[in-house]
């Protein structure tokens, strides 16, 4: 973590508008909008990007692709334009969980990956092209969309050493564990070797 110079009344300010910002399920907003039903009842049943393109809609998709990403980067810029870099790494860690967890789904969120990039493109552009060139290089070599969203997680505390960032270390791990863990029933698939290659109808979520 950067050096705390912030109040905890300030920091604790950040965290609670990130998870409320993060919480947003713009997948499950945008399905409802466009008319493409409930998201729990498709698929999956997750409220990400993914789950939205099994409707058939790549729109979509990709708007919530988009607002995902942009609910994490637009916790991490208020934060840091009106706080400080501490507030700002604590609204987007908020706000990733704020998308996991969310309040307004009974904390039966998504996977996170989308609102994870967008976090660490705005915490520090190079980064957040590392970590995303990192997703497409895996996703491309195997196939298999979770195995790049696994290995830029995985890779994400290294790139932060690499970039001259070690004070994001500790965020960079936390991010790594929840992916992770978010990811489980990924990758008892990919260990089984059942899991959807990209291309292919009915991918996994």
């Amino acid at each position: 973590m950067p050096e705390i110079s912030s109040t905890y009344q300030m920091l604790a300010l950040a965290a609670l508008a990130g998870y409320l910002l993060g919480s947003i399920p713009f997948g499950m907003v945008i399905a409802r909008v466009m008319g493409l039903g409930n998201l729990r009842e498709i698929g999956s049943g997750n409220i990400g990007a993914t789950n939205v393109l099994r409707t058939g809609n790549k729109g979509a998709a990709a708007a919530t692709l988009l607002f995902d990403a942009g609910k994490g980067a637009v916790a991490v810029l208020i934060a840091r334009a009106m706080i400080g870099e501490d507030a700002a790494q604590i609204a987007g860690l908020a706000a990733f969980l704020g998308h996991l967890y969310p309040i307004w789904l009974k904390f039966r969120g998504g996977k996170g990956v989308a609102t994870f990039l967008g976090i660490l493109w705005a915490l520090y552009w190079p980064l957040g092209l590392a970590a995303c060139a990192t997703w497409l290089f895996f996703a491309l070599l195997m196939r298999i969309s979770s195995l790049g969203a696994l290995g830029a997680a995985a890779m994400t505390p290294l790139w932060m050493l690499l970039t001259g960032h070690a004070d994001m270390l500790a965020l960079g791990a936390i991010f790594t564990i929840f992916i992770y863990i978010r990811h489980a029933a990924n990758i008892s698939r990919i260990r089984a070797g059942t899991e959807p290659k990209i291309g292919r109808k009915n991918s996994s979520p």
